[in-house]
């Protein structure tokens, strides 16, 4: 989440003050440090107040929030995920006033602990994403911290589960005095998607360095960028199985055999549109879809851009979904399609068209919410729920690879967070009671 604010902001707001977000980080790594090594009661519990805290608000405003929206495909799961914040929140706060409940709560944690390893572990060795060994021994290490926890062993599960909490506050702490430190070093014509934090997995090697970063900001058009995007369940046409979060996230098996993962494009008007197809295709019967996910040189294969949405269209069939911005940067988004289209190579889980739209995306909205008070803004980000959606996805599509679903949900929550006025809660929360 903190990277994604930190794109959104910009760097120039965070550049000159680098030393902030480094302390900031080292405190937070003591915090989680104190809290793993139970050196205070009321730390675990202010801390324990604030995550309660923090996930029944977010669940609220996603569950009751969602209502207001006309129901689509994605209506139903950020419901869910909702009333699950709310769920642990509540969980948590009572855990904080009845004693009784703390091992209910730690329990849970090792529940959801060992979820993201076994997930974790899973992706390592089926993407096997660069450094997948290392990404596979966290998971193990996620997992048998979780079983530690749910086995009450070596210590009790009330006090283990602290050590899993102050384990993910160490990692946050720990991006954000990596950032701070890099930052320092950033050049002022270099993208922020050039750090390290975002360039793990060659995403952004082709990140916009302007020399003259003169009109480059991003600000709102009255022409919008336009993402088109074809999930795997409409572009299979009625697939064989009804399998709704495979069929929207991965792929949907179509009636005549074959296998549809779905495609994305983008387009801004008159001239541009970006679109990258593989030189066959792919998911037909006899074709190892498993073996084609590992994301190694050895399935890089030759790709082919599409010249436009028309052609495209006339080729194969419209798309399901369109989603429009208007605050973008020009700019930054044709430096960037200028830099990737020297190469055509396509690996379908590592270098594919949702892996390439999002990557044009967050370098065109990179700065779309610098403010001249960026640390009042940094936390206005941090309360809103799209940001916590869109890190959960942008999370789970690092861990394996960027669809067409998932670059659904992240575009769409992008554009609420750019596009769409800003809201103080008071407003929000008046919106929200208005239930129809």
């Amino acid at each position: 989440m903190l990277k994604i604010a930190f794109l959104l902001i910009g760097p120039a707001a965070f550049r000159s003050q680098w030393h902030v977000l480094a302390i900031a980080g080292a405190l937070l790594m003591a915090v989680a440090a104190a809290l793993i090594a139970g050196v205070s009661p009321i730390l675990t519990v202010s801390v324990y107040l604030a995550i309660g805290i923090s996930l029944l608000g977010v669940g609220l405003v996603l569950a009751l929030g969602e209502l207001r929206v006309p129901t689509d495909s994605r209506r139903g799961f950020t419901i869910v995920n909702g009333v699950t914040c709310v769920a642990v929140g509540t969980l948590i706060l009572i855990s904080v006033l009845i004693d009784g409940w703390m091992v209910a709560t730690a329990i849970l944690v090792g529940l959801a602990m060992g979820l993201v390893g076994l997930n974790r572990f899973a992706a390592a060795f089926v993407f096997k994403v660069g450094a997948w060994r290392l990404s596979a021994l966290y998971g193990a290490a996620e997992l048998a911290l979780a079983a530690m926890i749910l086995a009450s062993w070596p210590l009790s599960a009330a006090r283990m589960a602290p050590v899993g909490v102050g384990l993910v506050l160490a990692v946050s702490g720990w991006i954000l005095l990596r950032v701070g430190l890099m930052l320092r070093t950033l050049e002022e014509e270099a993208a922020i998607l050039l750090l390290p934090v975002f360039s793990r997995r060659g995403w952004y090697d082709h990140a916009p360095i302007l020399v003259n970063d003169t009109g480059s900001a991003p600000q709102r058009h009255e022409k919008p960028m336009t993402l088109y995007i074809w999930t795997p369940e409409g572009a299979a046409g009625a697939p064989v199985e009804r399998l709704p979060v495979i069929n929207r996230y991965v792929v949907a098996f179509a009636r005549n055999g074959t296998v549809s993962t779905g495609h994305v494009s983008l387009e801004l008007l008159p001239d541009l549109y970006i679109s990258h197809y593989p030189g066959r295709d792919l998911g037909q019967p006899g074709d190892n879809l498993l073996s084609l996910l590992n994301s190694g040189r050895e399935n890089d294969m030759e790709g082919r851009f599409l010249p436009s949405y028309p052609e495209e269209v006339a080729d194969w069939c419209p798309s399901e979904v369109q989603i429009s911005l208007h605050t973008y940067s020009e700019r930054r988004l044709r430096a960037f399609w200028a830099g990737y289209r020297q190469d055509s190579t396509y690996n379908l889980s590592n270098r594919n068209c949702s892996t390439l739209v999002v990557a044009a995306l967050d370098a065109a909205l990179e700065g779309a919410l610098a403010s001249p008070r960026p640390w009042r803004r940094l936390m206005a980000l941090l309360l809103e729920p799209d940001m916590w959606a869109a890190s959960a996805i942008r999370s789970r599509a690092t861990a394996m690879s960027w669809t067409p679903g998932f670059l659904l949900d992240y575009a769409s929550a992008l554009r609420r967070l750019v596009d769409e006025p800003q809201r103080s809660w008071p407003q929000r929360l008046k919106r929200i009671l208005r239930l129809a």
